[in-house]
C-alpha cells in the first residue's frame, strides 16, 4: 500500500534528481565542445561522427548487459523518430558546424534549442510559464544573445547549421515528452537504442561521401574516448532522464549554463576569448538560471506543480 504523501515524496525526489542531473550536464556537455574540437583537428567531420556514436551504442548496450536489462528497444516508432532527430541530425548537423566555425560560438549557438523547445512545449504540450519563468526566460534570452553576438558570427553556414541542430534537438525532446504520455519506457534503453538507430545514417553518410584519414594522435585519442564515454553515453542520458523528470521547459533552460562552460574553457584551452558583451551575457545566463532553479524547488517544496507542468509521469521501469 502506497502511504499518504508516498507519491509526493517520488515526485519531489524525481524532480530533485532532474536538476542534478542538469546541473551535472553543465561541466561534461560544455567542455565536450573543446573535446570534440580537438578531435576534429585530426579527422573529418563526418568520419568523427560516424566514429563516436556507434561506440558510443556500444558502450551503453554493454552497460545494459552488465546490469542485466532488458535488450528489447522501446516503442519501435518512437524510437526511430527520436534517434533521427537527436543523434543523426543534431550530431551530423552540429559537428559539421563545429569543424567550420569556433568551438565556443558554435557551443552557445547551439543553445537557441531551450528557446525551440518552449516554443514547442507551448504549442504541443500545453505547459505555460508564470511571472517569475518569464524573468529567467527574458535574462536568459537577453544574455545568449550578447553570447552569440550574431553580428559577429562571420561563418554564416556554420551558423545556420548551428540552429538547425537546435531544432532538430528541441523537437527530439518534444517526441520524447509525447512518448511519455503514452508509453512507459527504461531511459537507459531509450537513450542506447535511439542512439544505435540514429547512429545508421550517419555512417553510411561518411561511407558514401568518402571516409577521411584519420590522425590517431593522443589528442584524437582523448577527444574520442571524452565525447564516447562522457559527452555521449553519460551526458544523453543524463539529459533523457531529466527530460523525464521535469517539464520540457523547463529542462531545456537548465541547459544554458552548458554553453556558458563551452566558452569558458574555449577561452582557456583554445585561445577563444569572450568579448566583455559576453561575459555579461554569461553573468545573465547564470542568473536566469538561478531564478528557474529556486522557482522549481520552492514549487516542489510547496507541493505544487510548477506552471505548465504535465501531469506526473509513470516511474521509469524496465
Amino acid at each position: 500500500m502506497i502511504q499518504p504523501g508516498g507519491a509526493d515524496r517520488t515526485t519531489r525526489r524525481s524532480r530533485d534528481l532532474g536538476i542534478l542531473a542538469l546541473v551535472l550536464l553543465g561541466p561534461i556537455w560544455g567542455y565536450g565542445w573543446i573535446a570534440s574540437k580537438v578531435a576534429l583537428e585530426y579527422s573529418e567531420a563526418l568520419t568523427f561522427a560516424a566514429l563516436r556514436v556507434p561506440l558510443t551504442a556500444a558502450c551503453l548496450f554493454l552497460v545494459m548487459i552488465l546490469m542485466r536489462r532488458p535488450l528489447r528497444p522501446p516503442p519501435l516508432g518512437w524510437t526511430l523518430a527520436i534517434g533521427s532527430l537527436q543523434t543523426t541530425a543534431f550530431v551530423g548537423l552540429v559537428i559539421v558546424a563545429l569543424h567550420a566555425g569556433p568551438a565556443g560560438k558554435v557551443a552557445v549557438l547551439c543553445y537557441t534549442m531551450p528557446f525551440w523547445l518552449l516554443l514547442l512545449a507551448r504549442v504541443f504540450l500545453g505547459e505555460r510559464l508564470r511571472g517569475t519563468q518569464w524573468l529567467a526566460v527574458g535574462l536568459a534570452f537577453a544574455g545568449l544573445v550578447l553570447v552569440v553576438s550574431p553580428w559577429h558570427f562571420t561563418d554564416t553556414l556554420a551558423g545556420v547549421l548551428t540552429v538547425l541542430g537546435g531544432l532538430s534537438w528541441a523537437a527530439a525532446a518534444l517526441v520524447v515528452k509525447l512518448m511519455q504520455r503514452k508509453h512507459t519506457v527504461d531511459v537507459l534503453s531509450l537513450t542506447t537504442w535511439q542512439m544505435a538507430f540514429g547512429s545508421v545514417p550517419l555512417v553510411a553518410l561518411a561511407l558514401v561521401l568518402g571516409v577521411g584519414t584519420i590522425q590517431w594522435t593522443a589528442g584524437f585519442v582523448f577527444g574520442l574516448v571524452y565525447t564516447v564515454v562522457l559527452a555521449n553515453a553519460v551526458a544523453w542520458f543524463l539529459w533523457l532522464y531529466a527530460l523525464h523528470s521535469l517539464p520540457a521547459g523547463a529542462a531545456g533552460l537548465g541547459t544554458l549554463s552548458i554553453p556558458v562552460v563551452g566558452v569558458v574553457a574555449s577561452w582557456i584551452q583554445l585561445g577563444e576569448r569572450p568579448t566583455a558583451a559576453e561575459g555579461v551575457g554569461m553573468i545573465l545566463i547564470v542568473g536566469a538560471l538561478a531564478v528557474l532553479a529556486a522557482y522549481g524547488l520552492l514549487a516542489g517544496r510547496r507541493g505544487a506543480a510548477a506552471a505548465g507542468e504535465e501531469p506526473t509521469v509513470q516511474p521509469v521501469t524496465d
